[in-house]
């Protein structure tokens, strides 16, 4: 994962995802793209902007804030000793895409040249905005979203579990996370017994498949015991003190409105470690 991609928004969890952005980048030797996630102006309120000075005031309070993020964006990167990206230079290191258009759509497109999205985590007090650009990254892009919790961890994807459920989404989301799962410390693939899950191939086949690409694996397993299936996951991976969870993004519906399942949700509400999702 040598590329990555950073939305920049006005939220306070900014400090931590860019904490986790730089400590994979770290890690893995990555390029890290910013870009100003604006979403625009809701359409019943593009008419009464229209026209006089309230959309001026607009336009200059959108400015600033675009300013702002740029700034708090180098001014990070060049405090953790990440270096402005030039002609020849070695990552890590950092860009600035100063053309990003309005929308949350943008993000999904744009990501599908990236290895890798990072994102703040979506939470139960998160606007609509916010968990659309989350959807947009998942299902447009084609490629992984790594979501950072509120407070980033000393360390990322060290010590990596997988929640295997049998399902294609799993699947796919362990085959973004090889580069990551190769360079991992510990590696764990859990099954929550009892837990949602779909027919599918059993964890110690995956533990197959992994060493034979390298990487030794163990076997968890844990009961319910009266909690939902992510609650039972995140306790596993905090109990085994985990950086890095690889969580396939599992919905409900194949439609383009998606309704996340109760796991998924769960765990992209309520996880304080890094989760790295794909659909």
């Amino acid at each position: 994962m040598k590329t990555l991609l950073v939305p920049l928004q006005n939220i306070p969890m900014m400090s931590a995802t860019l904490a986790v952005a730089v400590g994979l980048a770290r890690r893995s030797g990555a390029y890290i793209e910013g870009f100003p996630l604006r979403f625009g102006i809701p359409q019943y309120a593009a008419a009464e902007l229209a026209t006089g000075i309230l959309l001026d005031t607009y336009q200059v309070k959108s400015e600033a804030e675009l300013n702002d993020m740029r700034n708090f964006f180098e001014a990070f990167m060049l405090k953790h000793d990440v270096p402005r990206a030039t002609a020849g230079s070695n990552p890590p290191c950092f860009g600035w895409l100063e053309t990003a258009p309005e929308g949350e759509d943008f993000v999904g497109s744009y990501g599908r040249a990236f290895d890798l999205i990072v994102m703040a985590r979506s939470d139960i007090d998160a606007v609509g905005p916010h968990r659309r650009a989350i959807e947009s990254a998942l299902f447009e892009s084609g490629r992984p979203v790594l979501l950072a919790p509120s407070n980033a961890p000393r360390s990322v994807a060290t010590n990596i579990m997988i929640h295997w459920n049998g399902s294609t989404e799993q699947a796919r989301a362990n085959a973004f996370a090889m580069p990551l799962l190769r360079l991992a410390e510990r590696v764990s693939v859990l099954t929550v017994v009892g837990g949602q899950a779909v027919p599918g191939p059993s964890a110690g086949q995956i533990a197959r498949q992994l060493q034979y690409n390298g990487i030794a694996a163990s076997l968890i397993s844990v009961e319910l015991d009266g909690r939902e299936t992510g609650e039972a996951v995140l306790d596993a991976a905090r109990a085994h003190g985990c950086d890095l969870l690889i969580k396939g993004a599992f919905t409900r519906t194949r439609l383009r409105q998606m309704i996340f399942g109760g796991a998924t949700s769960y765990i992209m509400e309520h996880a304080d470690i890094p989760v790295l999702m794909a659909h």
